[in-house]
C-alpha cells in the first residue's frame, strides 16, 4: 500500500509494526477534520516550533517511533481513494498502530429523520454515498492505540454544540463515552482551545508517542481528561495584569494595562496557560495583548461565558469584596514604595563616615 507521510512516499504493506522493547518502532496519525469545524487546529498545529510538525515528520526526535502523518493537507492528490486508503485499511483492522486524531464537533446523527447526514469523509466504494464522520470514528476508534481530540469543538463541542444547535453536536469522550479506552488502555486525550495552542498540542503529541515507543508512562490526565501539567492553573494565575486584580484596580477598556475582569476577562476562573506560554514563539496570549479570556478551552464554553464583554457572573460580587482589601493594600504597598524609593541617608559626600562602619573591628 501506498500512502503519503509527509512530504515523503511510503510503501509497506498493511500491518501491525514491529515492536521496539516495550513499544513501536513505526506509528501512524490518522487526522480527521472532517468534524464540525473550521480546521483551525490544523492551521495552528503548524505554528508549533517545539517541536514543529516537521520535525515530527521527519524523525528528528530522538527516541520517537517514526511517524506517518496522514492529513489532508498533506494529501498527495486532490481527495480521492489514494488519499483514503489508509483510513480504509484502518477500518479493516490492516493498517497499525495508529493514533486516531479528531478535529471538530460531533453531530448526533441519531436526530436525523431519514437520509441525510451531518458531515461526512469520503464516499462508500461500494454505493457511492457518503460516509459520515460518526462512521469513521464508529470503526476507527476501537482499533485505535490513542485517540486524540484537538481542539475544544472535538474535545467539549464548542461553537457548535451551544444551545439551541440543530446538531446535537458533542465532544468526542462524549461520543465514545467518557469510559471509553483505546487499545494502549488511553482514554481520549483532551487538548482544548479554540484554535489549540500549537506547543500546547505538541507537547501532548510527543508524550503519547513516547509512551506508544515504551519511553514514557501515560499522560498524566485532570477529571475532563486534559494534561495536568498544561490545565493545572487558570488564566489568571499566568497573567501579567493579575496584581492589578488583587489591588481592586481594573481596566475600565480595553486600553488599559490594568486587570480586565470588569470588561468581561474571565481569567480568574479559566484553565488555561496561554498567558504563560504565549501564543506563537512565546508571543501574545489573550490578557495579554489586551483580549479578554472568554474560556475557550473549558468544558461549558461558549453557553456559560456569553455575553462576553459583560462582567462575568460572579464578579461584580467578588470585585466589590475585593475593593476594600485592594484599597489597603494600594495604600500599604504606596508607603512601602516611598520607603524603598529612597537611597540609605549615608550616601553623602561630607567629611564623616556615617555608614555605622565601627573602626574597633578592624584587623
Amino acid at each position: 500500500m501506498t500512502t503519503q507521510s509527509g512530504t515523503t512516499e511510503v510503501t509497506r504493506e498493511p500491518g501491525r509494526s514491529e515492536a521496539r522493547g516495550n513499544g513501536f518502532d513505526e506509528i501512524y496519525i490518522l487526522w480527521i477534520s472532517e468534524g464540525m469545524s473550521c480546521d483551525g487546529d490544523t492551521v495552528s498545529m503548524t505554528a508549533a516550533g517545539q517541536p514543529g510538525i516537521e520535525d515530527l515528520v521527519a524523525g528528528l526526535i530522538p527516541g520517537l517511533p517514526k511517524v506517518n502523518l496522514v492529513n489532508k493537507v498533506l494529501s498527495p492528490s486532490l481527495g480521492g481513494e489514494d488519499f483514503l486508503a489508509p483510513y480504509r485499511a484502518a477500518a479493516r483492522g490492516e493498517l497499525a498502530p495508529f493514533i486516531l486524531v479528531i478535529e471538530g464537533s460531533v453531530p448526533n446523527q441519531n436526530i436525523i429523520e431519514g437520509d441525510g447526514y451531518w458531515t461526512s469523509f469520503g464516499n462508500d466504494p461500494d454505493t457511492g454515498e457518503p460516509q459520515t464522520l460518526n462512521w469513521w470514528i464508529d470503526q476507527l476508534a476501537p482499533k485505535a492505540w490513542a485517540v486524540v481530540a484537538a481542539g475544544t469543538c472535538a474535545t467539549y463541542g464548542g461553537i457548535h454544540a451551544m444551545a439551541g444547535n440543530p446538531t446535537g453536536c458533542m465532544g468526542l469522550a462524549d461520543y465514545l463515552g467518557w469510559d471509553f479506552r483505546s487499545q494502549g488502555a488511553l482514554p481520549v486525550v483532551n487538548v482544548p482551545g479554540c484554535p489549540i495552542q500549537p506547543e500546547n498540542f505538541m507537547e501532548t503529541l510527543i508524550w503519547v508517542l513516547y509512551h506508544a515507543a515504551g519511553a514514557a508512562p501515560p499522560p498524566p490526565l485532570d477529571h475532563m481528561l486534559r494534561p495536568q501539567w498544561l490545565f493545572g492553573k487558570t488564566v489568571h494565575e499566568g497573567c501579567d495584569r493579575a496584581a492589578y486584580y488583587e489591588q481592586a484596580d481594573f481596566a475600565k477598556d480595553y486600553n488599559s494595562p490594568k486587570c480586565l475582569v470588569k470588561t468581561g476577562c474571565w481569567g480568574p476562573v479559566v484553565n488555561c496557560n496561554v498567558p504563560k506560554r504565549g501564543w506563537m514563539a512565546g508571543i501574545g496570549g489573550c490578557p495579554n495583548v489586551g483580549g479578554i479570556c472568554i474560556g475557550c478551552t473549558m468544558p461549558s464554553f461558549p453557553d456559560a461565558f456569553m455575553p462576553f464583554m459583560d462582567e462575568p457572573t460572579g464578579g461584580a460580587l467578588s470585585s466589590a469584596l475585593l475593593k476594600p482589601y485592594g484599597a489597603v493594600i494600594r495604600r500599604l504597598r504606596g508607603l512601602t514604595s516611598m520607603a524603598v524609593n529612597r537611597e540609605p541617608k549615608w550616601h553623602h559626600n561630607g567629611p564623616e563616615l556615617t555608614t555605622g562602619y565601627d573602626p574597633h573591628w578592624r584587623a
